[in-house]
């Protein structure tokens, strides 16, 4: 039996979420160029005050999304996970980053990070329980050979939603202002040794 679920995201104008190229190439470079682990934690923070009632996240009109205030709150976020020229490369980085935002703030969220040396089968399951949940899911895939993920390496973006379809999996990543949905087996399957993963909330 065919299942889908989509989590609810939010919109800025027309662009589904955040994005980082919003940031000047001449005067935040870094945020430009590297600024896309601070970018899926400023989504999940919004989502958590938006679906979840949580206060003291967003600290702008949560009624009123636009691109200025989202731009303001990634320089809040910056300096949790900073783009270092390596990149936020490892989930314990992002854990302890985003962790440390989380706790700033009082929110009690509960953090931890998904190899991306586990099993497909077992990650599968992960994403489903996550997203059944209502969480989103930041995911880090670092070098990829399949070609269609060319934008999606060595970045970080959202899982918000899943597919069974035809005996197949499919995920939806939330990145760029887009959602797009790709073959979980492919997304998983890098075919290189270093991995990057997932992270996992509970609340």
């Amino acid at each position: 039996m065919d299942t889908r679920k989509e989590l609810p995201h939010f919109y800025i104008g027309s662009s589904l979420g955040g994005q980082q190229k919003w940031y000047s190439r001449l005067t935040d470079f870094a945020m430009n160029v590297g600024g896309c682990a601070a970018v899926s934690a400023c989504d999940c923070a919004i989502c958590f005050e938006k679906y979840f009632g949580l206060r003291g996240l967003y600290p702008f009109d949560l009624q009123n999304l636009t691109q200025e205030d989202y731009l303001r709150f990634g320089k809040i976020m910056e300096p949790y996970l900073y783009p270092r020229w390596s990149g936020v490369d490892r989930l314990d980085i992002y854990l302890d980053g985003f962790g440390r935002f989380l706790k700033d703030r009082g929110a009690d969220i509960k953090l931890a990070g998904w190899s991306g040396d586990n099993s497909l089968s077992d990650t599968w399951q992960i994403i489903c329980k996550q997203i059944d949940a209502g969480y989103p899911i930041p995911c880090l895939v670092l070098k990829h050979q399949a070609a269609e993920f060319s934008d999606y390496t060595w970045h970080w973006f959202i899982l918000n939603g899943y597919e069974e379809r035809g005996g197949k999996f499919f995920v939806q990543a939330v990145s760029y202002g887009v959602g797009r949905w790709f073959d979980f087996a492919t997304l998983w399957d890098t075919g290189y040794e270093r991995k990057g993963g997932l992270i996992l909330f509970e609340l």
